[in-house]
């Protein structure tokens, strides 16, 4: 057994209605990331300088020796860019998501206060800001739990959301463990939230961005005037603007760091954007914090029984009987990469199809002579499963005139002889003028074309039987 972890569908084709506040058409989330302190350097026990997002071209890591010139500019986002982008925000009246490093806040008192009292949310962003990808996961789990320690201790109350960015694959498993998050973002995969089920614990995501967020400034491909990512900003909202006009309405999250659009031909592309922004109805600019409220309050979690999370005799006894009276398919299918793409019904569909295809000729018509006839004996004498029933019910085949029962007989006996296996066609789709219409032209079609036209109807069939059970 094979289970593929990652989530290549999630909402699918069809996302909640996100019914954000006041009918608002988009949310954007500001979110800006203070980290000055708390970056690599050999005074907070580092072995080696900072190198990341920063205005050093081509920085690398000094082991042993402190960057002068990379301190320095951390210290302007906290010295210079902070207070020039509380202004902003304040006079705006916009309202911010922090995400803080623990020991960076720590260091910054006057900042913090000013965060505070400006009504601002103060998520955790990790103990220190440096790389976790190597980082034991004991080691990682601990750092989690000091961080919010320090995060409590310097802010007065614990966090209750996260990020950590530079994180491991064991962060947001590790972070939903913690139990005491409303919300974390160590994603990149949607444009709403969603809830993750890790053991016992629905956890509330909110994705994050790394495109529409201004560390674009110290990365190439990347901006290099505030024009730039104004026009960027304003492309991606105008997108999110028109689908909310279409009743998709979406989350629009915007990164920022106070050294990098602290700069002022920098943050002055950001002003533009956010004075644009401010001119349309209809946009909720929110803290993370009220998304997750209101996500958890409207959009609560609601557990499914999982396909790709069912031991065999559970997978077989609930989808065995999709393809008519074969749990061979599914007793095969369940050997198969699943994972939460087969947790739908066109997911789990297209799993058991593949075993279908693939099977000998002979097993493949052994399913289609398990399949009764059409309006036949077993269905008068009410010996059809329950899908079967239902399915012939839906086209009115179960309460025929004498004489249209007469046609499907004589219909039924030709079609069977000539093929050596029951009319088969995926009745849900069609009315019961429409299936004799089809009985009989398929009637024309030679052996092969009609035994692959059987086999595509089994699978509709299935799919369709599916979608009763399954989002």
């Amino acid at each position: 057994m094979i289970r593929y972890p990652r989530d290549m569908r999630g909402y699918g084709p069809n996302p909640p209605d996100a019914q954000w506040p006041g009918g608002a058409r988009v949310a954007i989330s500001l979110v800006l990331n203070y980290e000055e302190g708390g970056e690599n350097c050999i005074l907070h026990g580092d072995a080696a300088s900072e190198a990341f997002l920063s205005d050093v071209a081509g920085a690398a890591m000094w082991p042993g020796q402190r960057h002068w010139n990379m301190e320095s500019i951390y210290e302007y986002g906290a010295r210079a860019g902070f207070w020039r982008l509380h202004r902003l925000f304040t006079a705006m009246q916009i309202p911010v998501t922090i995400y803080g490093v623990a020991t960076a806040l720590a260091r910054n008192p006057e900042q913090l206060a000013a965060m505070q009292d400006a009504g601002w949310e103060i998520a955790s962003h990790g103990l220190k800001w440096v790389e976790h990808k190597d980082m034991p996961e004991a080691e990682e789990r601990r750092q989690i739990a000091e961080a919010i320690r320090l995060h409590t201790e310097v802010v007065g109350e614990r966090p209750r959301g996260w990020y950590t960015g530079r994180c491991s694959a064991n962060t947001v498993r590790l972070t939903a463990e913690e139990g005491g998050f409303d919300w974390i973002s160590d994603t990149y995969d949607d444009d709403l939230p969603y809830w993750l089920e890790v053991g016992d614990r629905d956890q509330l995501v909110i994705p994050y961005t790394l495109e529409a967020n201004d560390m674009r400034f110290a990365t190439s491909p990347g901006w290099i005037e505030g024009e730039m990512f104004f026009q960027y900003l304003k492309d991606s909202f105008d997108t999110l603007y028109a689908e909310g006009l279409e009743g998709r309405a979406k989350m629009f999250s915007i990164g920022l760091h106070n050294r990098l659009i602290g700069r002022p031909g920098k943050m002055a592309g950001l002003k533009r954007f956010l004075d644009y922004a401010k001119a349309h109805e209809g946009v909720w600019f929110a803290r993370r914090g009220d998304i997750a409220r209101h996500w958890a309050a409207v959009h609560p979690h609601h557990r499914i029984e999982r396909p790709s999370q069912m031991d065999r005799a559970r997978f077989v006894a609930a989808w065995g009987g999709i393809f008519e009276h074969s749990p061979w398919i599914a007793e095969r299918a369940y050997e198969l990469e699943l994972g939460p793409a087969h947790d739908s019904a066109v997911g789990l569909a297209h799993a058991l199809a593949r075993v279908f295809r693939t099977a000998t000729p002979a097993e493949r018509l052994g399913v289609l002579q398990a399949h009764p006839d059409l309006a036949g004996k077993l269905a008068q004498a009410k010996r059809l499963t329950a899908e079967s029933t239902a399915e012939q019910a839906s086209a009115g085949l179960d309460a025929l005139t004498d004489a249209e029962r007469a046609r499907f007989e004589a219909l039924n006996t030709a079609y069977t002889a000539k093929f050596g296996f029951p009319f088969i066609i995926a009745v849900r789709d069609h009315t019961k003028d429409g299936i004799l219409a089809a009985f009989e032209s398929r009637l024309a079609h030679d052996a092969e074309t009609e035994f692959a036209e059987a086999c595509r109807q089994v699978e509709r069939i299935a799919t369709l039987r599916l979608k009763e059970l399954l989002p």
